[in-house]
């Protein structure tokens, strides 16, 4: 391995037999570059329009034919319980491929996304053993019956900023639903992606049940999305690549869900506990090196504490340790690729120009770095809420902070917005939190805490955020088809047609 860079583990084995890069970039293949050090990482396959038939070919018959589908859901509840153990004994090995491809710290991989991504398999596991149908006899003459069968071949869509929690959450749902499963991570981070699919092969999945297909969402991901043997697409990501999808699924009518883009307001008012809306606003912009659709990436705070909350803000960012993201201490990596640093950039030189703005800290490149993608964590005080910085989403360590009078002021600027993935309000003041729930036009509202999951609960988003929800019920619904059985409770009498005079 050429990168320069300090493993805490050792260096892993690449999945899918892919070696090390040196040299040109291999024809026909996608080259991941390490951000940290703008060294070549790898060449990963793009695949062909033949390798991608074959792959769909192969789904189709681990679903029509295959063991896993007609598998009692007690069985595959067990084998998603393997699962999870497999996921957590390789840890280390995932947190390390994931780190590399996105440059995100490995403590907040190791310690979060990889323990979601096993926790995932566990809890849809369990679900799938506790789900039950329904029945109707109303009418008195029949038994309807109402029960629940796997859709067939789910194509799910991963993220590149967080690949791992994401692409596992809907693979582990639709699995355990019976469905097979073709998975097609981000060109950008397809390393950790590969490796957790060998990794419950390796447990005891059986051929074809879940699939990779890798290369860029215009080559391979479009002949997915436009496939009649595929039967669902679910896809995270931003919104104008969720418009696309959306428009190529339409041609043969699949079940699509989209989790997309999002610019949340954070709510902050007088009534809150001060010190822990700081440290909830930090996280909620901060982890994950920001790039995370669910940050609130919009502060909204009240007047009357105003100064005081952004003097306090801008004196712990001038603070967060940017650098190396395999160094202990390291709290905000570099940004994940260069096309997605030079857009941050871009948004840096707005603040620095424009009128409306005010740049409080960062909005350039970070210092003490000459190479790798690393960003300044960045605040900016916004004259109004229609300015751009204010309204498209930026994904990074990015915010634009406004003034607002009282909470009549907040929700007006919060729910004026294309999106509404989350909102965030932070108050101990319990009318004013009621009123906020029932106001803020997003899909999820985090009182008094930073992007807590349930994956019990719906997830998604309002407007251009979305459309579906993850989560227990929104993955059922996607991931399943309804059937109506009627049974007569005793014989019919029928109309004899056909009989004569």
């Amino acid at each position: 391995m050429k990168v320069d860079v300090s493993l805490p583990h050792g260096t892993p084995a690449l999945p899918g037999g892919l070696d090390w890069a040196s040299g040109e970039p291999k024809p026909g293949h996608s080259r991941l570059i390490y951000a940290a050090t703008e060294e070549a990482l790898v060449d990963v396959p793009d695949a062909s329009e033949a390798e991608v038939e074959a792959v769909v070919a192969k789904a189709r018959d681990a679903f029509a034919n295959g063991p896993w589908r007609k598998m009692l859901a007690a069985d595959r509840a067990r084998m998603l319980a393997k699962f999870e153990e497999a996921v957590l004994a390789h840890a280390d090995e995932l947190a390390t491929l994931q780190t590399l491809e996105t440059g995100m710290p490995f403590p907040q991989i190791r310690g979060m996304h990889v323990a979601r991504t096993a926790e995932n398999f566990r809890f849809f596991g369990e679900l799938s053993t506790s789900l039950a149908g329904e029945a109707y006899e109303q009418t008195g003459r029949y038994l309807s019956i109402v029960t629940r069968e796997p859709v067939g071949v789910s194509l799910l869509i991963a993220p590149w900023n967080a690949p791992l929690v994401l692409g596992s959450m809907k693979m582990a749902a639709a699995i355990a639903l019976g469905n097979s499963v073709i998975v097609k991570p981000s060109e950008y981070a397809p390393l950790a992606i590969m490796r957790l699919v060998e990794i419950l092969h390796e447990a005891g999945l059986p051929e074809g049940v879940v699939q990779v297909v890798t290369g860029p969402g215009t080559g391979a991901g479009s002949q997915l999305v436009k496939h009649p043997g595929v039967n669902v697409v679910g896809f995270i990501g931003g919104t104008a690549t969720g418009k696309r999808i959306m428009a190529d699924a339409a041609g043969t009518l699949k079940k699509v869900g989209l989790e997309l883009g999002g610019k949340s307001a954070n709510i902050i008012l007088d009534s809150a506990d001060f010190d822990r809306a700081l440290d909830g606003t930090l996280m909620g912009f901060l982890a994950g090196n920001g790039e995370q659709c669910l940050a609130g990436s919009r502060i909204m705070v009240e007047d009357s504490i105003a100064d005081r909350f952004i003097e306090a803000l801008v004196a712990r960012v001038e603070k967060v340790k940017v650098g190396d993201p395999f160094a202990a201490g390291t709290e905000l990596g570099p940004l994940a690729f260069k096309a997605h640093y030079d857009r941050v950039l871009n948004f840096a030189e707005r603040a620095q120009s424009g009128d409306e703005y005010k740049v409080l800290a960062g909005a350039k490149k970070a210092e003490g770095f000459d190479r790798g993608y690393y960003f300044a964590p960045t605040v900016v005080e916004a004259s109004d809420n229609s300015t751009s910085l204010c309204q498209e989403e930026i994904f990074g360590p990015f915010v634009a902070v406004q003034r607002v009078r009282d909470l009549d002021d907040a929700l007006v600027r919060a729910n004026d917005s294309e999106f509404g993935l989350v909102s965030y309000i932070w108050s101990d003041d319990l009318p004013s939190v009621m009123r906020a729930r029932r106001e803020l036009q997003a899909g999820t509202v985090w009182v008094n805490t930073p992007m807590a999951r349930d994956l019990r609960a719906p997830f998604g988003g309002y407007k251009q955020s979305g459309i579906g929800r993850d989560g227990l019920p929104g993955s059922v619904e996607l991931f399943t088809e309804e059937k109506t059985t009627m049974i007569p409770q005793e014989p019919l009498e029928l109309p004899k047609l056909g009989m004569g005079d």
